[in-house]
């Protein structure tokens, strides 16, 4: 059987660019299930309410829903349960001097298969402020406007 190539996306934390200032990205391995596979396989996951934190020289996932697998049997896996994450330990000791600074956290922000192999992309982010935050949201819509206004002035001209 040939092995998928390429990269696909199962899930992204679209709401965590909005609410944190993403400083740095990681590709992290996930150890996971074959139940968990098999249901991100079909497209379903969560990472709404995810974070990731540091124990014991290793980095764990949780609060990550991904559904239990439809045709599973006794044995299918804890929909939001602690799942550990493959980092080399350069890159697990880099993340938590910056995490000890303190107002940083690791968050996820997308869930996906590259080369037939689950995938998270973990960031190192500090929390925005609310006044960033709408700041963030004026200038994505004065951004908009000015490519409208630049498009209709366009269309004028031919």
């Amino acid at each position: 059987m040939p092995r998928e190539r390429g990269q696909k996306v199962v899930a992204t934390n679209r709401k965590a660019r909005h609410d944190y200032l993403i400083e740095d990205t990681y590709e992290a391995g996930v150890v996971l299930t074959g139940t968990e596979v098999k249901s991100l396989r079909e497209g379903r996951a969560s990472l709404v309410d995810g974070y990731a934190f540091i124990d014991g020289g290793e980095i764990w996932l949780d609060a990550v829903h991904i559904p239990e697998y439809t045709e599973g049997t006794w044995n299918n896996h804890a929909p939001r349960r602690k799942r550990k994450l493959l980092l080399h330990k350069h890159e697990i000791i880099k993340i938590s001097h910056r995490t000890a600074q303190g107002g940083y956290t690791l968050i996820p922000l997308s869930i996906y298969f590259s080369d037939g192999r689950a995938k998270i992309e973990l960031a190192v982010a500090k929390g925005k402020r609310e006044y960033d935050k709408r700041q963030a949201l004026r200038e994505k819509q004065d951004k908009r406007e000015a490519d409208r206004a630049m498009a209709s002035r366009r269309n004028l001209g031919d």
